[in-house]
């Protein structure tokens, strides 16, 4: 790894992270972690109250990266070709009619999928295979997406009835879940303030896609010390409530984070050294992002629901029970 490949990532992913901060008030932790994301390849599954700036962060995401972006309205009723797309009859130069390809709004670098949670399950899956693979397959034909490419997706934690809950599968495809809160009193009058008493500052565009893809690269080339990467792992292994030396898991947790969540762990680690200024992953990388990688993918059991626990208090008490050696 080249220092000043190094240093020039350092450079762009400031500019970035700043330049989206002039166009969306506070919520810098959101907007560090979904762009870690978008650094590693993932996907991200943001969750917060209407009006907060969900939509609004993801649109100003895709402007600074000049990349093309597409919204998707989850309803009931939405069908996995409406995401897809399907193949309609035409007719060739020759008049013989011919299947064509219609691609979906999946095609796109940034897919937002609003409100995924809305969509049946049937609907959702249509996303797994992209969210992975980086492609889509319709009828036997399988048809590669355009890269970059990343689904940032939402959902509303209050508003359950008439919603279907993502299944765990599909939840572990996601790098990171991100809670979105809702701003304080000082972040609401800058609000007001820049959105209805003046006009909306827009985001210039700082790089584009080859650059991202490249970055990419610099990010898995961060060097990790064997410790460190001792310690993602039991933090990873200390959610399987089966290994016995878990009592925190053991006493509230259904299952467990698996393989993937540690590969995000660490990937995502890497990528924050760089957003801080370093040249190699610390503990506090992992700490930092413990919480994003790990609530989505562990499920509590009965007692821990009868204790009002919800999962980020489980991985508060196991961060605390681990130790960096």
């Amino acid at each position: 790894m080249i220092l000043q490949d190094i240093e020039y990532t350092m450079q762009v992913l400031n500019k970035v992270e700043s330049e989206i901060g002039k166009v969306i008030i506070g919520q810098k932790d959101v907007i560090r972690k979904v762009l870690i994301a978008i650094f590693c390849g993932g996907n991200v599954l943001l969750e917060g109250l209407p009006g907060v700036g969900k939509t609004h962060l993801v649109k100003s995401i895709a402007k600074v990266l000049n990349l093309k972006f597409s919204r998707i309205q989850f309803t009931p009723d939405l069908m996995p070709s409406d995401i897809v797309g399907t193949n309609i009859v035409s007719k060739d130069k020759d008049g013989n009619l011919t299947f064509t390809f219609q691609k979906g709004p999946i095609f796109a670098n940034i897919i937002l999928a609003d409100e995924i949670n809305r969509a049946t399950p049937k609907t959702q899956s249509a996303l797994l295979e992209a969210m992975q693979e980086k492609t889509v397959t319709v009828m036997g034909q399988t048809y590669k997406l355009n890269e970059p490419f990343f689904v940032l997706a939402t959902q509303n934690p209050i508003e359950q009835e008439g919603t279907y809950p993502l299944p765990e599968a599909q939840q572990d495809r996601f790098l990171f879940k991100i809670d979105v809160p809702l701003p304080g009193f000082d972040e609401m009058i800058r609000i007001v303030n820049l959105t209805v008493e003046s006009q909306m500052p827009q985001p210039e565009k700082v790089i584009e896609g080859e650059e991202i893809l490249n970055i990419n690269k610099i990010v898995r080339q961060v060097p990790i010390a064997k410790p460190v990467l001792e310690y993602a792992t039991r933090l990873v292994l200390s959610t399987q409530p089966h290994v016995k030396e878990n009592d925190i898991a053991k006493k509230f947790l259904r299952f467990g984070a698996g393989p993937r969540a540690l590969q995000h762990l660490v990937l995502g680690a890497k990528a924050n050294a760089l957003f801080e200024g370093r040249a190699n992953v610390a503990f506090d990388d992992i700490k930092s992002i413990a919480k994003s990688v790990l609530c989505h993918r562990i499920g509590l059991n009965f007692e821990a629901i009868s204790e009002g626990l919800i999962q980020s208090d489980i991985v508060d008490m196991i961060l605390q029970r681990q130790k960096e050696w």
